[in-house]
């Protein structure tokens, strides 16, 4: 296959996908095993520093926030970061100094990133969100490539690792895309029972190529319910549990962001953690991992003691009265 041209991105994740199915063989067993475990035992067990990150959504829309927060407060080390679709928890990984590689989908520029950027202590391949989502597809697959009919002729394919080639068949040009297999993925779910059968309703973006593409997967759940259910209805399984490593019950886990259905996003919450990432010393996000990561134990206690029950109950109740979907 004639390769037409390349971009100068730095590649994170060398695509390896016989690899990763003999790892899949090795450390995935099919067994139903009961899989519930705490989000400090679950990102302890399963996220290592060096690991290439992913997530599904992001923290204004079901995101898995209380385990983004749990990654910060163990205090993780040279991640790479799949970026796409938000800035703010890339900013907030980067401000807490947990991650020296980003590949970037979407982001805007908070403080903390423009900080490393400037200074050169992490290092950024650009991509597009639809071409992250596809490199995941590709992994899922098990195949080493994509083909994509955008990024190629862009800014973007200049800075990211793809390639354009000559179609061997049409004789046409074809961008490629390098297939991803992340280390981790953590993914947030309205439903999952204690083995891991995932359930999404609602809008969302990539969960099961995500789930399917990656090594280890942390599932966060608003609920745990009877795996009976799940057998009643196996159509509205999202992510089957074969996938799946840990289980970690957490209502409100999406929070400050929403999670649809169930409750509303907590503006008043985004907007300071907006605002504390874009304070242009870094004192403000500095203030913030310290009230809301490094100064709880957990998720309850955020929800607790810097939360409240009156804005929870405020947010489930702004969720009811919107249109759209009800579980």
């Amino acid at each position: 296959m004639e390769v037409l041209d390349s971009g100068i991105g730095r590649l994170f994740h060398v695509p390896d996908p016989d690899g990763h199915r003999a790892y899949i063989r090795d450390n995935k067993p099919r067994a139903l095993v009961e899989k519930v475990m705490t989000e400090q035992e679950a990102v302890s067990r399963f996220v290592s520093d060096g690991d290439y990150l992913c997530f599904d959504c992001n923290m204004v829309m079901r995101g898995p926030s209380s385990l983004f927060r749990e990654v910060i407060r163990q205090r993780k080390k040279n991640l790479a970061v799949g970026g796409r679709f938000t800035y703010i928890i890339v900013n907030l990984l980067v401000g807490a100094g947990c991650v020296n590689h980003i590949d970037v989908g979407f982001i805007g520029v908070g403080s903390a990133l423009t900080r490393v950027l400037d200074n050169g202590d992490i290092t950024v391949t650009e991509w597009s969100n639809s071409a992250l989502t596809m490199r995941q597809l590709a992994g899922a697959l098990g195949i080493p490539f994509i083909p994509v009919r955008f990024l190629g002729g862009t800014g973007a394919f200049q800075y990211s690792a793809a390639k354009l080639v000559k179609d061997p068949w049409t004789e046409k040009e074809i961008t490629l895309l390098p297939a991803l297999n992340p280390d981790i993925a953590l993914i947030h779910v309205h439903q999952c029972d204690v083995y891991g059968n995932a359930r999404i309703f609602g809008p969302s973006v990539s969960p099961w190529e995500t789930a399917a593409a990656s090594k280890k997967l942390i599932i966060s759940t608003e609920e745990i319910i009877d795996t009976e259910y799940i057998r009643r209805d196996p159509g509205k399984t999202t992510i089957p549990y074969y996938l799946v490593d840990a289980v970690v019950e957490a209502p409100f886990g999406a929070h400050p962001g929403e999670v649809q259905g169930l409750y509303d996003s907590d503006q008043r919450a985004v907007m300071e953690l907006l605002q504390a990432g874009r304070e242009p010393t870094g004192e403000g996000l500095k203030q913030y991992l310290e009230k809301y990561v490094y100064g709880v134990a957990n998720h309850q206690e955020y929800l607790e003691q810097r939360i409240g029950l009156e804005r929870l109950l405020a947010l489930k109740k702004e969720a009811k009265i919107k249109e759209g979907y009800y579980l």
